[in-house]
């Protein structure tokens, strides 16, 4: 997932030097004709460097491009994510790619991470195909559902994993995931699980149903939070959740990123209605933005009408190019209002990124433009997660 990246010190590598000439030669393309040309000579190269293992020459291309060519590294992540997902041309007959249906879930107890009964797998995979897959799509999907924590770290693992399990979808059979030493999750109110699978297709052929003539992405969206969602509410007892197109293993996770954004504060709300027994009407929302060297985030604290303590927060991180003229605080101010906080104040101090030293979550705005710890009131403290996502 592209992120902001710092800058490192030193010279490039051989193969990162390479990268980075000719990802600006296809940013500075002028036709597809040269595109494929640029394409292919990247390609070979990020495909030995994924098989080398050598993480730290695609990132330190990626550095070294964020800050000095803009085109030329979204081009070059662009290709890293491709050949990545896509097996990096294990399957020269066929189209594979690795899938991510993130989905959504809010609770005020442990939101789970676990694997997937067959009967469910089962059930997942006859959805996948009916309303998402093309029709002669053949699939994989991995019998866990994975936490943020516990999937694929770096290019070079999630490149391994994707020629696993499309391997698997060539013989149309699921991933057994081995469980033993997976890391712990860390526990939050609001949070991400994804569902991870595998397509293949023969080369040139429709992978998805919206590619056929009469299939369109709402629709499948429609039909695989309904009857998709309906498998998976079982596994996360307890749960709110809400389910993200499942699409090509990147992209999917970004709009699952952009998703949880505005989905986390109505989560907050809700939570903080049910938890402190008030209307979300008797809620303020304060708002300020949070720099490092840059503007990175916004963060909200809540308190209540006419107190103020800060109950509790939550993080709006920046994504993709937003920056400070990105209209985040319209969104923020749009999402609180139709959840049902109306008293919002926003503050113009440029807060540091700070955390807690001692339990490491955020500090959030009070409504005097203070740092503050939040912390619900004593009756309600034992029962609530340690922070907001």
């Amino acid at each position: 997932m592209k992120r902001t990246r710092l800058k490192r010190r030193g010279g490039l590598g051989r193969n990162a030097e390479q990268l980075a000439w000719l990802a600006n030669g296809l940013a500075l393309s002028g036709s597809r004709t040269e595109d494929r040309y640029w394409e292919r000579q990247l390609g070979e190269i990020i495909d030995e460097v994924l098989a080398n293992g050598d993480e730290e020459t695609l990132n330190t291309a990626l550095d070294h491009l964020y800050s000095t060519e803009p085109r030329a590294y979204d081009e070059l992540a662009d290709n890293i994510e491709s050949r990545t997902e896509c097996a990096a041309g294990a399957f020269p007959e066929h189209d594979v790619v690795l899938l991510a249906a993130p989905v959504l879930a809010w609770s005020r107890y442990r939101i789970g991470a676990a694997s997937i009964p067959p009967a469910v797998l089962a059930n997942l995979r006859v959805h996948l195909q009916a309303h998402v897959l093309a029709s002669d799509a053949k699939l994989s999907v991995a019998d866990f559902l994975f936490s943020p924590d516990q999937l694929p770290q770096g290019y070079c693992a999630t490149a391994e994993f994707s020629k696993v399990i499309c391997g698997a979808a060539m013989d149309n059979l699921d991933l057994h995931i081995e469980t033993e030493g997976m890391p712990e999750t860390a526990q939050f109110l609001s949070d991400t699980r994804y569902l991870l699978a595998a397509v293949t297709v023969p080369r040139g052929a429709p992978i998805f149903r919206w590619q056929e003539a009469d299939g369109a992405r709402d629709s499948a969206l429609e039909h695989w939070r309904t009857q998709g969602g309906a498998c998976l509410t079982p596994m996360l007892p307890g749960c709110v959740i809400d389910l993200v197109l499942p699409e090509s293993y990147f992209a999917a996770s970004r709009a699952a990123d952009k998703d949880s954004r505005p989905y986390s504060v109505r989560a907050s709300v809700a939570y903080l209605a049910t938890t402190l027994e008030t209307p979300a009407a008797n809620l303020r929302a304060v708002i300020a933005p949070y720099y490092d060297r840059a503007l990175e985030e916004y963060r909200i604290a809540f308190t209540v009408r006419g107190q103020e303590q800060v109950v509790h927060g939550v993080v709006w991180p920046l994504l993709g190019a937003e920056d400070e003229n990105a209209d985040c605080i319209g969104e923020i101010d749009s999402v609180l209002r139709e959840s049902g906080v109306h008293e919002i104040v926003v503050l113009e101090n440029r807060f540091p990124l700070e955390y807690c030293d001692d339990c490491g979550a955020p500090l959030y705005p009070s409504p005097e433009g203070e740092a503050a710890h939040a912390e619900m009131p004593a009756e309600q403290a034992e029962q609530i997660p340690r922070h907001l996502h």
